[in-house]
């Protein structure tokens, strides 16, 4: 962006009774077109008005956000989706009645209503209402649906707290809400509804076992699995780009616990023979067995949220610390595991050592 904005930083007092003056300045931003940061139950988010598409496209310049990257569109209760769809499926239906507000976007054949710069040129709409209550008071008090994908430069990790947000938005802009530290921390589980069968798309805190005991048979998209073929069309975000990804390369160590640990000690000790900074993803299970290299646990692993909740933020502290190369361990692909080995596997660029 050329203009650089004055950034407004504002604290929420007390999360549990939001006043709705704290947040009538950052409403009226969204009304007029402009972008307001805010927490979420997941990430915070860079939010727009949803029906605007010139407010879309400094989204997707504030982010350096490629415009065929969908976003989502929030909603603060179930009235304000039927204008955003042509219809609901029974589906859709299910899901919003057992996880709505909450951690889950779901994908719908959108109406007339949504502009194709809100939707990256599709023909679907991914539309999520939020839990966090600063989230979903701002939403109701904009008087409009809010597109808000992650409140970060496109690629890097997503930020969990106001602070991260301040790094990549101060200057680009008008205003980013603090609401403190967010909960879940990665970004809500995507179901694509539209079609005969739902689709997982991006897994989060809403698990495909959760999916499945709610409306019976799901699949999932090929591109949470791998590499993502280079002529795809993203139906929601974080399906094509690299995202997720620390500046320094991240090298993920699959395996039995033993033999994990020693391949990334021989890597650590072969990395700083040659003069790199070589930072360690480990647990508090593990964080004993590494006698070199600069140390992070991510949380505990018979606590999946524990490491859901700690990873950007981990990620981000690489970056301040300026290391070289980075190499983590692996967790579970079930349940939450599924969601923090799809971010982590996206931040290391698909780059995992079998062992």
């Amino acid at each position: 962006m050329d203009t650089k904005l004055d950034t407004k930083l504002i604290q929420i007092e007390d999360t549990k009774k939001i006043k709705d003056e704290e947040l009538s300045e950052a409403a009226a931003i969204i009304r007029r077109g402009g972008l307001v940061a805010f927490p979420t139950e997941t990430v915070y988010g860079l939010g727009a008005n949803a029906l605007d598409e010139e407010a879309a496209r400094k989204i997707y310049a504030a982010k350096g956000r490629p415009s065929d990257n969908p976003l989502i569109a929030h909603i603060s209760c179930l009235k304000e989706l039927e204008p955003l769809v042509s219809e609901i499926p029974e589906a859709g239906r299910k899901l919003a009645e057992k996880y709505w507000p909450g951690p889950l976007t779901m994908v719908f054949p959108k109406s007339e209503k949504v502009p194709y710069g809100t939707t990256g040129g599709l023909d679907t709409v991914a539309v999520r209402m939020p839990s966090d209550p600063v989230a979903n008071r701002l939403i109701a008090l904009a008087g409009v649906p809010i597109a808000a994908p992650s409140a970060n430069t496109s690629g890097r990790p997503s930020p969990t707290m106001a602070e991260h947000v301040w790094q990549d938005m101060n200057g680009k802009i008008d205003m980013i809400i603090d609401g403190g530290p967010v909960g879940i921390g990665v970004e809500s589980t995507i179901v694509d509804v539209s079609g005969e069968v739902p689709m997982l798309l991006r897994p989060g805190a809403v698990t495909m076992e959760m999916l499945r005991e709610t409306v019976g048979r799901v699949e999932m998209d090929p591109a949470i699995q791998g590499p993502p073929k280079e002529n795809l069309r993203p139906k929601a975000p974080g399906m094509k780009y690299r995202h997720y990804a620390p500046k320094a390369a991240l090298t993920l160590v699959e395996g039995e616990t033993d033999n994990v640990v020693a391949e990334i000690n021989r890597l650590v000790k072969e990395h700083m023979a040659a003069g790199e900074r070589v930072g360690v993803i480990c647990t508090e299970e593990t964080k004993e067995r590494y006698p070199e290299g600069i140390l992070r646990s991510i949380g505990v692993r018979s606590q999946e949220e524990t490491i859901a909740h700690n990873l950007f933020a981990v990620l981000r502290e690489f970056d301040d610390l300026q290391v070289d190369c980075i190499f983590s361990e692996s967790f579970s692909k079930h349940d939450l595991g599924q969601a923090i080995m799809n971010r982590l596997t996206k931040a290391a660029g698909y780059h995992i050592i079998k062992v």
